[in-house]
């Protein structure tokens, strides 16, 4: 009677448990909501930016992260969005430079730190020039404006 008493103990343990769990689900494994631009969606990107470094100028960006300044025949390329650190290159033809950039932006997508530095000056492919840092600012649109390269 004792052998019967544990069995039918030990039974309604387990069924206790397998109602507790769902089967199939593993409450650690859920996955995260993430925000939009999180795992890269550049077009968080898209639109006109102040771009802010002692001087404003207006960078506008296309739903991939890419687009133009007038600030001597500028332009940005997006290399990679990774949660908020934004990465690329920025090319400068009017004074023959170019380098790279890093901007870590906001929760919300609206606005970022940077620094930038040089990768080459003209034929110069390793510049000891330092680089600097900015500041970005998105532009707020509203409904039936475009954005429009300067």
């Amino acid at each position: 009677m004792r052998k019967w008493n544990l069995v039918i103990a030990a039974s309604m343990l387990l069924s206790a448990a397998a109602c507790a769990t769902p089967s199939g689900q593993d409450p650690i494994s859920q996955p995260l909501m993430v925000p939009p631009g999180a795992q890269g969606d550049r077009s968080v990107l898209a639109g006109e930016w102040d771009y802010e470094e002692g001087a404003v100028v207006t960078l506008t960006l296309d739903d991939q992260g890419n687009g133009t300044y007038a600030w001597k025949g500028g332009r940005f390329e997006t290399h990679s969005l990774s949660d908020h650190t934004w990465e690329g290159k920025w090319i400068q033809t009017d004074n023959d430079r170019e380098g790279g950039f890093s901007v870590n932006l906001s929760p919300d997508f609206s606005d970022g730190e940077g620094r930038w530095w040089y990768t080459r000056i003209a034929d110069d492919f390793a510049p000891t020039q330092k680089g600097g840092t900015f500041h970005l600012t998105k532009k707020s649109s509203t409904a039936g404006e475009t954005a429009s390269a300067p």
